[in-house]
């Protein structure tokens, strides 16, 4: 058992206050560039940079921007996620194994629910407007 004065192994956590969120900071910066490293986070990026600045139009008051500028940025969240997902299995090893595969499946299936919700919801508030 280690003592309470001992090195932690992630210099991370011994940081406190403005050091430390400044710090991690630079952790998420460099999450997004090695998102941006993968196809599918990029086309959801570049359809994000429309189409955030479009729910602003779109929505009719504060709860429709929220939930059509919110569901464009949970794709973009699950896609990363799905791409760490992907990465730490990558990282294990090439070799096929059930395990791994349905891990990089449950991750593919957690973009697509959020593509569809993100789909569902835009498709309602132009329903909506164009109803109008």
């Amino acid at each position: 058992m280690s003592s309470p004065s001992a090195t932690p192994t992630n210099p991370q956590k011994a940081r406190k206050g403005l050091s430390r969120v400044l710090h991690a900071a630079g952790y998420s910066l460099q999450g997004l560039a090695a998102g941006w490293q993968e196809t599918a986070f990029r086309q959801e990026a570049m359809a994000a940079i429309v189409m955030i600045p479009l729910a602003f139009l779109i929505g009719q008051d504060w709860v429709e921007v929220t939930l059509l500028a919110g569901t464009v940025l949970l794709v973009l969240m699950v896609e990363l996620l799905n791409t760490g997902i992907e990465s730490c299995i990558d990282r294990i090893g090439p070799e096929w194994h059930d395990l791994s595969k349905r891990a990089k499946d449950m991750g593919s299936a957690a973009v697509l629910l959020s593509l569809l919700l993100c789909a569902g919801v835009w498709t309602a508030a132009v329903w909506t407007l164009l109803g109008n």
